[in-house]
Order: C-alpha cells, then structure tokens, then sequence
C-alpha cells in the first residue's frame, strides 16, 4: 500500500496540518493547555481575534476532538472551553514550535531584514516594530 500523499487536500496529514497551521487554533490551545477559559476570556486574551473567528475555530477544535465545550445552566448560560487528552497530545508538538519561535524570533527578523536590504520591495515584517 502507498504511503499517503500530504499534498492531496484530502490526505489525513494534511488534514491535520491545517488545523495546526491555523493560528487562531495553536493559540487557542496553548490558552487552554493550562486551564479551562470562557469565551470571553479567551477573546480578551488573544488580540485580533474576532467573535465570528472564535466561534469558528473553537466548533473546530471541538468537532477534532481537540477541546471540550462545557455548558452550564445559569442565568445567563455559561460556557466554558478545555483541552481534551487528545488536544493535550497535540499541544506538544505545537509548544515546541512556540519554544523555536520564542528562541529564534531574533534570527527570522535579522533574515528579513538583510532579505529586505538586497531586494527592492520590502515584504512584510514578522511583526510589528514597537
């Protein structure tokens, strides 16, 4: 039997990547790797995201199994999110590639910087400069 193709859109490898390749979701799961957050604690916490964006990736997360969605009956219903056993073994792989962010942040923008000095049109900064 052939290995699977991960550049076939429907090859569970891929599939998998573009859940990780999300930011919203890597986010996400390094918040609830800790502990569990209601949603508008997670959305305090995560600049840029958007309600629609939240709700959209975190019925992902659930759907993958990845985070659980507990609903409590109060007045008004609370709601709140954490990382499943699965989630938790994803989160591994997905601190490690914050681990290498963190420590090689200062290379990337050293890279873009000399890339950006050798070419006429500067791309995109990795972040923005404070």
């Amino acid at each position: 039997m052939p290995a699977p193709d991960p550049f076939n859109r429907k090859c569970a490898t891929r599939v998998v990547l573009d859940r990780v390749g999300d930011k919203w979701a890597v986010l996400i799961l390094i918040l609830l790797h800790d502990e569990a957050h209601r949603f508008n604690e997670l959305r305090r916490r995560i600049d840029g995201i958007s309600q629609k964006m939240l709700s959209q990736t975190l019925r992902s997360l659930e759907r993958d199994g990845l985070v659980h969605r507990h609903v409590e009956a109060t007045v008004p219903v609370t709601v709140e999110y954490s990382i499943t056993p699965l989630g938790k073994t994803l989160y591994a792989a997905v601190d490690a590639l914050r681990v290498w962010a963190e420590t090689h942040l200062k290379d990337v923008e050293t890279a873009q910087k000399r890339y950006d000095r050798t070419n006429e049109k500067p791309a995109r900064p990795l972040r923005k400069a404070a």
